[in-house]
């Protein structure tokens, strides 16, 4: 009788060492952390660093000021140290094109940036399109309620000497520059002229114009945080010059940029953004006077679980 007894005790003891065994081996069921392709899975065994310096350029628009910031932020948090550029839409994209610079998050494509694309594409990678619908067109106050169209501007007398026949706009290298130079002659405006300037100073003629319901037109384009605190109208553009329903945005990279840090790419490649994420970033930097820098920190804070979806996979 003692012998059965110490025999299935010893039986059960090797069984509970073999159980104890596989789970301990096999706790991700065979996967050790990564899935069927073998992509990192968790946050514990993600992609390496590679490279640790980046630099990032962006041009002073609404949007394009407060996502640099934020997806700096999110790298910095993860192991980089990011040098952000502002500079002006043709060296942006020159930059990232010839290597010294690492990528950027302001392509407007397939119209506003299409003479950059095509002169850069060769040396340029799309790595995220982040916004689907971007759209840009000439803009006025809703007071202003004859005009509602490009159309409506041709031989408009009373409107082009109210403000002097000028288009106030931004910075010459900009895309919705060249657009509205586009429009200009397509629709015929030979009395009209468009005035270059930057965003900051075309939104102070807007604001101060706004204030006392004077007539003004720019170019402007979504998502923007002017939408949110005056009452805009986009103009309609029924020859398609600022493309019909807008540009996508995308994350654009230098060649060799995911060999080079290839962390620094998985999180761009899982960056996501929308309509209302941008119009929480936007109004703090510019409506409030806030460093961009400590809205994309605080925006992290109230968003811990957008961070970890960007990182997820990265040590």
């Amino acid at each position: 009788m003692k012998k059965k007894f110490y025999l299935s005790g010893l039986i059960f003891a090797l069984t509970l060492s073999m159980l104890l065994a596989a789970c301990g081996n096999n706790a991700d069921d065979g996967s050790n952390g990564k899935d069927s392709a073998g992509t990192d899975t968790d946050k514990g065994s993600g992609v390496e660093l590679g490279q640790k310096d980046l630099t990032l350029p962006y041009v002073a628009w609404a949007r394009e000021t407060p996502v640099s910031y934020l997806l700096a932020a999110v790298l910095e948090d993860v192991g980089y140290n990011v040098d952000v550029k502002q500079v002006e839409a043709g060296p942006m994209w020159s930059s990232v094109a010839d290597g010294s610079a690492d990528f950027m998050a302001s392509a407007w494509l397939p119209t506003t940036h299409a003479s950059y694309w095509e002169q850069y594409q060769d040396d340029v990678v799309k790595v995220n399109e982040v916004l689907d619908k971007a759209p840009l067109a000439l803009a006025v106050p809703s007071y202003m309620k004859d005009v509602n169209s490009i159309e409506d501007l041709k031989d408009n007398e009373e409107l082009g000497k109210s403000v002097d026949w000028t288009i106030t706009g931004i910075d010459a290298g900009a895309g919705i520059m060249a657009n509205t130079e586009t429009a200009l002659e397509e629709y015929g405006l030979d009395n009209w002229k468009l005035v270059s300037s930057s965003e900051a100073a075309m939104i102070a003629e807007l604001k101060s114009a706004y204030e006392k319901e004077k007539p003004i037109v720019v170019p402007l384009w979504k998502p923007h945080w002017v939408f949110g605190v005056m009452d805009m109208k986009m103009l309609e553009d029924p020859k398609g010059i600022y493309g019909g329903d807008g540009d996508q945005i995308y994350i654009v990279a230098r060649k060799g940029l995911e060999e080079d840090a290839p962390a620094a790419y998985k999180v761009l490649e899982q960056y996501t953004e929308d309509y209302d994420m941008v119009e929480e970033l936007m109004p703090p930097v510019f409506d409030e006077d806030k460093d961009p820098a400590d809205v994309a920190q605080q925006f992290m804070k109230d968003h811990p679980d957008l961070v970890d979806e960007w990182t997820k996979g990265v040590k």
